[in-house]
């Protein structure tokens, strides 16, 4: 009986299986940032056990708040800061040299085919991307994983979404996701993997891969992964070049962690988007989803490009393409933070981050504060604001405000619109 790419990780991973349903896997990294790690470690600490399991496999940065904001965010980066030089932690990046968690980690070659990873963070799932099994977890499985370097999951189960067509000018990986999340639902991938595959799927870039992985959780799911492939192996290159005698032999090697033809799934389900129209979110759940030309006009008072899901170098190309030569509405303030340094510099080298500017934008540094509603964008209570972030929950990014989850296009062409609208880059 053929596997599924999480299976395969999962065996060459394993080291106990207590039961048929729960399996103990080595852990390639653990990644840390200062909202949920200090926690872990004053709690390790209070129970004399302040060690690490492999400080050159632990990978932490400062990303939610940051700068810190007060008393109680500065002590949080103290913490993980005095830990991580404790441990002699050479892989932290601080302020100034730090990103966003998910966006800065990859881009510095931490995530590999077949690996695994845990961080307290539920978008972890993003790192699947590169065909990992990545996942978020709690705070006595982020504690473990720290000093053991180990980490125990249900046997996985996965449900494949083989994504066929051609979308449609304008239309992008968010949307996609968002298409996904509405029609299996918030608990339609409970407890299971999803495998994206299918010549859509080929057809994106790494940073698409990544925005279609980072938001599988929002459907319930464990992990989000896709096959390792060509594309995969070109965004890697530069960091295992020094492994491989060439990108063909590194292909060959990565084989060993995609799916068997005869693999077993929970289901699998043909999602065309060859007619799919740019979307975005209602309500507060991400599976309330709606064409962008059914909440045509809805009005809105911020508009924010950024986070794990939809703040790289690619995202902020395609808003500028609407922004261009454009102001954005009286009524609305526009925020861009890009994703990471590197990011920040390209975006300033090409131009873009002038366009931000040009239009009305304020470009900020890279950070997660907006997204969970700790700083760099909070709403006010009754405030509507177009995001490419990952959650509408109530209270996501504000207490009492409304966030309408988008594409960097549409989010662009709203801010410009001064209301939800269709960017002009949609061509059905």
């Amino acid at each position: 009986m053929g596997k599924t790419i999480a299976e395969k990780i999962f065996d060459f991973h394993r080291v106990d299986a207590p039961s048929d349903e729960i399996q103990v896997i080595r852990l390639d990294a653990v990644f840390c940032h200062e909202i949920t790690t200090p926690t872990a470690i004053l709690d390790l600490v209070s129970r004399g056990k302040d060690r690490v399991f492999d400080p050159s496999r632990i990978k932490a940065v400062i990303d939610h708040v940051t700068p810190a904001k007060d008393s109680k965010t500065a002590l949080q980066g103290k913490i993980l800061r005095d830990w991580a030089r404790r441990h002699n932690i050479k892989d932290f990046f601080d302020i100034g040299r730090n990103g966003v968690c998910h966006a800065i980690f990859p881009e510095k070659g931490f995530v590999r085919p077949g690996y695994t990873i845990i961080m307290g963070d539920s978008h972890t799932c993003t790192h699947g991307a590169f065909g990992a099994f990545a996942a978020g977890v709690g705070t006595t499985d982020l504690e473990v994983g720290i000093l053991k370097g180990v980490c125990a999951f249900h046997t996985p189960r996965t449900i494949r979404i083989n994504i066929v067509g051609r979308p449609p000018s304008g239309v992008y990986s968010k949307d996609i996701i968002l298409s996904i999340i509405q029609r299996l639902g918030v608990n339609g991938a409970t407890n299971r993997v999803i495998e994206f595959d299918g010549p859509a799927v080929q057809a994106m870039s790494m940073e698409g891969r990544m925005t279609l992985c980072n938001m599988a959780v929002e459907a319930g799911a464990t992990c989000g992964i896709c096959r390792p492939d060509e594309t995969t192996v070109a965004y890697l290159w530069e960091f295992i070049k020094n492994e491989f005698e060439s990108p063909r032999a590194a292909l060959a090697a990565y084989g060993a962690f995609r799916p068997d033809a005869d693999a077993v799934y929970d289901a699998v389900i043909a999602h065309d988007v060859s007619e799919l129209e740019p979307l975005t979110t209602f309500g507060y759940k991400p599976d309330q989803v709606k064409t962008v030309r059914e909440m045509q006009g809805v009005p809105i008072d911020q508009v924010y490009i950024g986070s794990c899901t939809n703040g790289r170098l690619e995202d902020l190309r395609a808003a500028a393409d609407v922004l261009r030569g454009r102001k954005i509405s009286d009524r609305v303030r526009g925020i861009v933070s890009p994703a990471t340094p590197d990011i920040f510099r390209q975006a300033m080298n090409e131009g873009i981050l002038e366009v931000f500017m040009q239009a009305g934008f304020c470009v900020t540094n890279p950070t997660c504060g907006a997204c969970l509603g700790m700083s760099n964008g909070v709403l006010a209570e009754g405030e509507v604001c177009a995001s490419t972030t990952n959650r509408n929950f109530n209270g996501r990014m504000g207490r009492g405000g409304m966030v309408h989850l988008m594409s960097p296009a549409t989010a662009a062409a709203s801010a410009v619109a001064g209301f939800i609208a269709n960017s002009p880059l949609y061509k059905p």
